[in-house]
């Protein structure tokens, strides 16, 4: 019908997937657009079909009603190629039971022919008509007019104040070159450089975002709406549920935490519908927008070969990440196959073993469906949004580079390089420019050794650590 190209267009995003597929959009999906000088919060919801006995449908719209309870004013969107059948008019029926105003766009009218076919229309029994077009944004300003006319201005609101905003957007913008100066000297703070070098990560974050990763039909929605305590997402034993991310804020001793949960991620071979498609897109869209990723683990199934590809992912996206095995309890308590509870050690030697590149991660056993170790996740992403935002000064580095024996790394002389000095460009996640006297690749060996001794002088825990390496120019020094 174009109720997501709607959407799209109102909120300037790409949050809803578009496809010529009906049934594309399951869960209730929210945005802002601003109109008449004010701010309206939009809902875009899937097909509502109300006596389909099916599981899915049903689902979809027990979430439509949640939205339309919510609502002020409801949208109608219908297409104008259809004809009318049956279910229009029960769903008219429905949304008139109240005494929200109930507008009806039409869309893709696009000329005069089609002007005339949308007056056909009519016959629904609604007075607010708008013939619209969502896709070349024809007719929608009449249809805000009306909307915004409809909705009173809540006059006893206040609008929050504006928060100060500490720097521009180009001031906040990462800056990965670091001038050549020369070393600090030990014990003396370069406060001038940390100015200089702030990166978007280090200013005080009103909400972390926390994506909800893994394969299709881990419990990736369980966990969200056992996190949010709401039935926010759309949760069946049906592989591919969820479509469109879907996001919900927690608050947690202070911090706002924005939960995102994303479809399934499989293989390219393994989706067949463009709906599909898009919707891993969009997931490793919202996974790179993240702060923190939980990779979902399915405690039956043990570690598989997509799960190491999914971590993957966010390994290299420079996510900081948390492993969390849920259905634990249909492995231990709750086994019902008659074989021994699994050994959680065992358990996490065999996960480690297959996801090597993620020694940094926390693992976390839980029950989703069971709502056990909830209280575990709240705590971990909120310590791991601060590591990962964390700063090393490089006086700091410098009396760390002096304390470690580079002899001990298991690199062959010839992969060898001398390090004059180190400093820190940005963080989330942290990166490190190391200044030698030779401009190589660092060896994986010493790569890895170099990494281990600054987790433990420095901690950052959950996230990858990036270097950068730059020969120093030894005619500037003379």
């Amino acid at each position: 019908m174009g109720k997501s190209t709607l959407f799209n267009r109102l909120t300037q995003s790409r949050r809803s997937i578009v496809g010529d597929e009906p049934g594309i959009t399951r869960d209730r999906i929210y945005g802002e657009y601003d109109w008449d000088g004010r701010r309206f919060r939009l809902v875009d919801t899937g097909g509502i079909v109300p006596d389909d006995p099916e599981l899915i449908p049903t689902e979809i719209y027990n979430q439509a009603r949640v939205a339309l309870e919510e609502a002020a004013a409801l949208v109608l969107v219908v297409d104008v190629r259809t004809e009318l059948a049956s279910p229009d008019y029960d769903l008219v029926k429905l949304l008139l039971r109240g005494t929200k105003p109930v507008f009806l766009a039409v869309n893709k009218v696009e000329g005069e022919a089609m002007s005339l076919a949308a007056e056909n229309f009519r016959r629904l029994g609604l007075r607010e008509v708008y013939p619209i077009s969502a896709e070349h944004g024809l007719g929608i300003g009449d249809l805000l007019d009306a909307i915004a006319e409809a909705i009173p201005l809540q006059k006893d609101a206040q609008e929050p104040e504006a928060e100060p905003v500490p720097e521009t957007d180009d001031e906040r913008a990462e800056e990965d070159e670091i001038s050549e100066g020369g070393p600090v000297e030990p014990g003396v703070e370069d406060e001038t450089h940390r100015k200089v070098h702030r990166t978007h990560g280090e200013f005080e974050q009103h909400e972390t975002s926390v994506a909800i990763i893994g394969r299709p039909n881990v419990g990736k929605s369980t966990l969200l709406n056992a996190l949010t305590g709401t039935a926010r997402a759309i949760v069946s034993p049906i592989a591919g549920t969820t479509r469109d991310a879907v996001d919900e804020v927690v608050e947690f001793e202070g911090n706002q935490l924005r939960f995102v949960d994303t479809a399934g991620i499989r293989r390219k071979g393994k989706t067949h519908l463009m709906a599909e498609k898009l919707s891993v897109v969009m997931a490793r869209r919202h996974l790179e927008a993240a702060d923190v990723a939980l990779l979902m683990i399915d405690a039956t199934e043990g570690v598989t070969a997509s799960d190491a590809t999914i971590g993957g992912y966010a390994h290299e996206s420079g996510r900081s990440v948390i492993i969390v095995v849920n259905k634990w309890d249909a492995v231990t308590t709750g086994r019902k196959d008659g074989k021994p509870p699994a050994d959680r050690e065992i358990f996490e030697r065999q996960l480690r073993a297959v996801l090597k590149y993620l020694s940094y991660a926390p693992v976390i056993f839980l029950s989703a469906l069971e709502r056990t170790g909830l209280g575990k996740v709240m705590r971990e992403v909120k310590e791991l949004a601060a590591e990962r935002r964390k700063r090393v000064t490089t006086g700091q580095m410098n009396r760390f580079l002096e304390r470690v024996d580079f002899q001990r790394a298991p690199v062959p002389m010839s992969k060898r390089v001398r390090i004059f000095y180190m400093t820190q460009a940005a963080v989330a996640p942290p990166t490190f420019v190391l200044f030698t006297d030779r401009d190589v690749k660092l060896h994986f060996a010493f790569e890895r050794f170099l990494e281990n001794q600054i987790r433990d002088a420095f901690g950052f825990k959950g996230t990858p650590i990036w270097f950068k390496v730059k020969a120093r120019n030894e005619k500037k020094e003379e």
